[in-house]
């Protein structure tokens, strides 16, 4: 009977959420990294808001992507993973990979929020 409650609350939780309803107002850039860089779709946005880096290894090695104070895991060669970053200012915000070496390799750039 527990069981039947949790789905009955989840299906309902389903039903009424608006489908979409959570990346709504989020931009989508695409990354590729690689030895030893990363290509952004994008390095700048119009406004400070919610932003989902698709960060794919191109590479040959594990690689990350730290932005923002945040990174997302080490991910295997042709792997492809999401960090959302949520932009609450204008500015300038350095990227890298944190592997050893990496960033001073050239993995490392500047985003620009406008």
């Amino acid at each position: 009977m527990k069981r039947l409650t949790i789905l009955a609350v989840a299906v309902t939780t389903l039903a009424i959420t608006p489908v979409g309803s959570a990346h709504a107002n989020t931009t989508t850039i695409q990354v590729k990294g690689g030895e030893f860089y990363f290509k952004l779709s994008t390095k700048t946005i119009a406004k400070p808001g919610k932003v989902t880096f698709v960060f794919k290894n191109v590479g040959h090695v594990i690689h990350d992507f730290k932005i923002a104070g945040k990174t997302t895991r080490l991910i295997p060669p042709g792997t492809t993973t999401r960090l959302l970053v949520t932009f609450k200012k204008k500015g300038h915000y350095p990227y890298s990979c944190t592997v050893l070496g990496h960033a001073a390799a050239g993995m490392r750039g500047v985003f620009t929020v406008r």
